[in-house]
């Protein structure tokens, strides 16, 4: 059997093709392959019991056929039993896995193996978009790291990834900090920090705005002015958009986040006339009480609900701008997929949004790209809240981040104080941040989850640190044998696989890739975080029982080319969740 990356996606495969030569309808049959319960195998098809169903079969009568035409190579490699009605379970064969730890012992080679399943796609993710003028908070924290980990995986799965930061760099409130900036700027405040002082301002211009009706009419006009080209306030407009990004790079930047483009509500503005004359021609928008409107009454929940693309001023809204934005990717960036990496309070917004561009694209002519909101839930305190500030405020992301750190550093100066102190304080970096994101990640995206410093920095349980510490811990390994990850002169030497250990390893390992292909086709990192606390349980497992540095050279090759494995699973299934690792703990 040809080592493939995706095991679950050969055997899928084998069966088909089996079924195909046994007369099955085999564009009707889905072997639906997946990772089994270990008691029963490495992997489980069970997609013969609803197909006989179907075609009033009897079950195991059917599965007992389709393991006797399966491909000769699939069944020398593995253990094929049919269990109950119909399950077939495939164990593979120790020279199977060894196969398999020898044919993907690099990273280039696991993204070969993975980048069949999206090449030729073109996927934009749409994720973090803060406002300007404002801070970054606790609220912006999970669309960063959710989206960068989703990008990450489709761009290993093969994709083209396109990352977007959408800002929120248009609208009225410009009216109100303008009047404000010209009014009451605090330039030590603002030399200090900018982004602080420009959301202060803010809060300036709307409280006077709301106190005095000449206060609001003069931002307006403020605003008018800035849609009208006025050189002073785009003056004033550019400085706050290059300042606000300026300091979102910097929390970008501690948490491995980056974009291809940034493309703000600003850069659409030009580009709302042609959505509303398009949606006008083809019928499907119509004016009411002076507003462009769009209706599904086909759609239960939206027949009596209009969804708005221009408001009765004129004005444009965020569904103005996000269409807008859905047919400038699919027109220039050719976009096969749009991924929306938002709060799901948004939800009915991108559903609306969704149904009106399929309807529109369709009218045109245009192909539909796959459109999918990648909703998340709340950041809880513990309290049970939404995570803020004693006083109620919204926690500043940096200050978060911060904080991180600077735990995390009490616990690298506890457990590491032979280390250098630069060293000392890049891991703390490392540990702290990486803590916040994978407490993030780890969770099913679409619950909410509750904040705890002491679950989340601690080297017990599915946490970063201790899976940091995992990485680590194996590298000590190579460096205590003097010996180099992955060396193909040492692995060449290996010894079959013998030990219970090293066989419960090994098949950890090996299913690397079922792993990445489901946080990648569902768009959930957690099921990769998952697989990775499992996998650092499995070394431990492993080397407590099987010792390293033998003598037989044969046996520490394999055991070598063993933590080499665990190393590069743990390496690259970090790196796809945006995290770096570290090689002293």
């Amino acid at each position: 059997m040809h080592a493939s990356f995706n095991l679950a996606a050969l055997f899928d495969a084998a069966l088909k093709t089996a079924a195909t030569a046994t007369g099955l309808d085999a564009a009707d049959f889905a072997p639906e392959v997946r990772t089994a319960d270990p008691k029963h195998g490495d992997f489980q098809a069970n997609g013969v019991l609803p197909y006989a169903k179907r075609t009033k079969q009897t079950p195991r009568a059917l599965a007992e056929k389709l393991v006797a035409a399966l491909p000769a190579d699939v069944r020398e490699a593995c253990a094929i039993t049919v269990a109950g009605p119909g399950f077939i379970n495939f164990t593979l064969q120790p020279a199977a896995l060894q196969s398999w730890l020898r044919t993907f012992s690099t990273r280039e080679q696991l993204s070969a193996g993975a980048a069949t399943a999206y090449s030729g796609q073109t996927w934009v993710v749409d994720y973090s978009s803060p406002n300007t003028a404002k801070q970054m908070h606790v609220g912006h924290l999970r669309s960063a790291v959710i989206g960068e980990s989703i990008s990450r995986l489709l761009a290993f799965s093969g994709a083209k990834v396109i990352r977007d930061n959408h800002i929120g760099d248009w609208g009225t409130q410009f009216g109100k900090l303008i009047w404000a900036y010209k009014r009451q700027l605090d330039t030590a405040a603002f030399a200090e920090d900018p982004l602080a002082e420009f959301e202060r301002l803010y809060k300036v211009g709307n409280n006077a705005s709301d106190a005095d009706p000449a206060v609001l009419k003069e931002a307006q006009q403020e605003l008018v002015k800035l849609q009208s080209g006025d050189p002073e306030n785009t003056a004033i407009w550019k400085e706050i958009g290059e300042v606000s990004v300026s300091s979102f790079q910097q929390i970008y930047d501690l948490l491995g986040v980056r974009f291809d483009t940034t493309l703000g509500e600003s850069f659409y503005n030009d580009k709302v006339g042609r959505v509303y004359q398009e949606l006008t021609d083809c019928g499907l928008a119509s004016e009411s009480q002076g507003a462009l409107v769009v209706f599904h009454p086909e759609h239960p929940r939206f027949k009596d609900q209009p969804f708005l693309v221009r408001k009765s001023d004129g004005a444009a809204n965020y569904a103005s701008t996000d269409l807008a934005t859905i047919l400038y990717r699919r027109e220039h960036f050719h976009a096969d997929a749009a991924i929306y990496v938002i709060d799901s309070r948004q939800g009915d917004h991108c559903q609306q949004l969704f149904l009106t561009a399929q309807k529109w694209f369709e009218k045109t002519g245009r192909k539909v790209p796959r459109l999918e909101h990648v909703a998340f839930g709340t950041v809880l305190g513990e309290d049970g809240r939404p995570l803020k500030t004693r006083n109620g405020d919204n926690i500043k992301l940096k200050d978060l981040l911060s904080e991180a750190v600077e735990r995390a550093r009490r616990l690298v100066d506890e457990k590491s104080t032979d280390l250098p102190e630069d060293e000392r304080r890049v891991i703390s970096e490392v540990v702290g941040t990486g803590s916040v994101q994978y407490a993030d990640l780890s969770q099913n995206r679409s619950s909410d989850y509750l904040f705890s410093w002491d679950k989340m920095i601690s080297l017990e349980g599915n946490t970063a640190a201790y899976l940091l510490y995992a990485v680590a811990r194996v590298r000590s390994i190579f460096r205590k044998l003097e010996a180099v990850p992955g060396d193909s002169a040492v692995e060449a030497d290996a010894s079959p696989l013998e030990t219970p250990e090293e066989l419960s390893l090994a098949r950890k390992v090996t299913k690397f890739s079922d792993a990445v292909a489901l946080a990648t086709n569902q768009l959930r990192p957690h099921f990769l975080c998952l697989y990775l606390y499992e996998l650092a349980g499995e070394f431990s497992t492993f080397y407590a029982a099987n010792k390293v540095a033998v003598d037989d050279p044969a046996v520490r090759a394999r055991r070598l080319m063993l933590c080499a494995r665990t190393l590069l699973m743990l390496e690259t299934g970090l790196d796809l969740l945006g995290l770096r690792t570290v090689n002293r703990m």
